[in-house]
């Protein structure tokens, strides 16, 4: 009977670590030089994400704006895809978590700044 609830309870923390594991937290790492990202486009899964964001050479702070396709005013900004603080020359700041849902996005950096590129989530 122990060996039967011990096998149950191995099979209920694998099942409970496997459910976590599937809904991990991708980090996305972008780089900007003076007046673009490195990266020109990305292609992701739907699903939870943090951007970091690097300073490479910029002679000045920079930040990170994402938001729906065809909308970069600022009341479309998804604000927890900003950088938890400006990126200091040489530095790497993470965004907040972000889910993003099937569709098409765009993200920039007014500060730099740089091109909108384009985010596909499918």
């Amino acid at each position: 009977m122990q060996k039967k609830a011990l096998l149950i309870l191995i099979a209920f923390i694998g099942i409970v670590n496997f459910g976590f594991s599937q809904n991990a937290v991708k980090t996305v790492k972008l780089e900007q030089t003076p007046g673009e990202f490195t990266v020109k486009s990305l292609t992701l899964s739907a699903g939870t994400y943090q951007f970091e964001i690097a300073n490479n050479a910029v002679d000045h702070e920079v930040g990170f704006v994402l938001a729906p396709e065809g909308k970069p005013q600022q009341e479309h900004h998804i604000k927890e895809a900003y950088v938890t603080e400006t990126v200091k020359p040489g530095k790497a700041v993470l965004t907040s978590e972000v889910t993003l849902a099937k569709g098409e996005y765009i993200y920039f950096c007014p500060m730099n700044p740089t091109p909108q590129y384009k985010l596909t989530v499918n």
